[in-house]
């Protein structure tokens, strides 16, 4: 029998099946909210604490806590409450929630969990639409509550959590295959450019002993120089919140510009610079920016060369800038030498001596440049700039495919969700 479709109300659901009830989301279920895990007069537990990063499918970290904070299983929903990535709803955890995430429960047997599960995730886009705060991005219970909760029959539910389960696994399956792909592209990528800038181009080319273990043998004709020799550097620009804003006109040079670019790209972001700030804040054709403090130690000394003058750009604070004052350095080798693995084990290794992941001036100053003759590095720099452009073409096209395979698995979510796809007779 052909099924029967009446209208839902709401515009971006359109129609569900006629004999499917509705309401809201507040009368479906309750919610809880986690708590932040207390060093003091804590039982010892060692379980995982599930927050922003495990929703998102990072290995979780395990601490101590107390009986107070609230357990999740596997099977429980889980919406992050606040954060960046504030709206995401997941479940497949299992520990204890942290204050950033609010567990939903249903409160009644006729409704499916997983069905539940796979019905909020359908509304994500919604929720974190409506996320806010002028500091920190959070939920509100309101959103969640005002929402309309689909309630086919039980047997129904189960069917269509049964059949998303199948699907999403099916499309999380290549979704996965094609960020492994991207993950072997990246490495071959960082392998192709450790070798270009320490063994270089000539097949024939003789080789030394550098005297460091982890740059080991280069060609014979290239110097070894100390970074403080060929140059200077400067912490960048420390403010409050009000220096920046994209009402003012001033160019800014985020954290998050060095650390996801090779070269520095126009930054997007803007700051009320004065004279001096700009003057002592510069970047020019041929400066090198390196990440300077993070939470870990692997986000340490990642870096991005100016290769043109950013006129009237400040930079941040969470940076260290380097200008070179000699002619030795070409910025096309500048660009692939420093962020490539061969000084990745210096910054590790000297850092894992320290308590917090910050990288000092003089750390960053003695930091060994290898220096081919600055014709090679032109080379370098050619041959790097189309094998990696190449690469980078094959990375994009796989981006593309888990960004195709996601909207898909949308709307599978929805078309089953909302009844338009028809399981009960399958």
């Amino acid at each position: 029998m052909e099924r029967q479709y009446k209208d839902s109300g709401i515009e971006w659901i359109g129609r569900i099946p006629r004999e499917w009830k509705s309401c809201r989301f507040k009368y479906a279920g309750s919610f809880e909210k986690g708590k932040l895990p207390v060093e003091q007069n804590i039982e010892q537990k060692g379980l995982p604490i599930i927050g922003a990063s495990e929703m998102l499918g990072k290995d979780p970290r395990v601490f101590t806590l107390d009986d107070v904070v609230p357990t999740c299983r596997k099977e429980d929903i889980l919406i992050l409450w606040d954060g960046a990535n504030a709206g995401i709803v997941a479940n497949g955890c299992e520990g204890v929630v942290s204050s950033t995430v609010v567990k939903y429960d249903c409160n009644d047997s006729q409704y499916n969990k997983q069905f539940m599960f796979y019905l909020l995730k359908y509304y994500e886009n919604y929720f974190r639409s409506k996320v806010g705060g002028t500091t920190i991005p959070h939920m509100n219970q309101q959103y969640i509550n005002d929402c309309i909760c689909l309630l086919p029959s039980f047997s129904e539910q189960q069917q269509i959590a049964e059949y998303l389960d199948v699907k999403c696994s099916e499309i999380d399956g290549l979704i996965t295959l094609q960020e492994r792909m991207i993950a072997q592209l990246a490495d071959f990528k960082q392998s192709v450019i450790t070798e270009a800038v320490t063994k270089g181009l000539n097949p024939d080319a003789q080789y030394i002993p550098s005297g460091i273990d982890w740059i080991g043998d280069i060609p014979k004709n290239w110097e070894m120089q100390r970074l403080k020799t060929l140059g200077w550097t400067q912490n960048g620009i420390s403010q409050s919140g009000d220096y920046f804003g994209d009402d003012y006109a001033y160019p800014f040079v985020s954290y998050s510009d060095a650390y996801k670019n090779f070269s520095i790209p126009y930054p997007e972001g803007r700051a009320n610079s004065s004279d001096k700030d700009r003057n002592t804040y510069s970047l020019i054709e041929g400066d090198v920016l390196f990440t300077r403090t993070s939470e870990t130690i692997e986000e340490i000394g990642f870096s991005s060369t100016c290769l043109e003058t950013i006129k009237d750009a400040v930079y941040s604070g969470f940076l260290i800038r380097f200008r070179p004052t000699s002619n030795k350095l070409y910025k096309g080798f500048s660009k692939y030498y420093f962020r490539s693995q061969v000084h990745r084990a210096y910054f590790v290794k000297q850092m894992n001596i320290v308590t917090r992941a910050s990288l000092g001036q003089d750390l960053l100053k003695n930091l060994v440049v290898l220096l081919p003759p600055l014709a090679e590095q032109r080379a370098i720099a050619e041959h790097l700039d189309t094998k990696c452009g190449e690469i980078d073409k094959l990375i994009e096209t796989k981006r593309q495919k888990i960004e195709t395979l996601k909207e898909y698995k949308k709307c599978v979510i929805y078309e089953a969700v909302t009844g338009k796809t028809d399981l009960r007779d399958s």
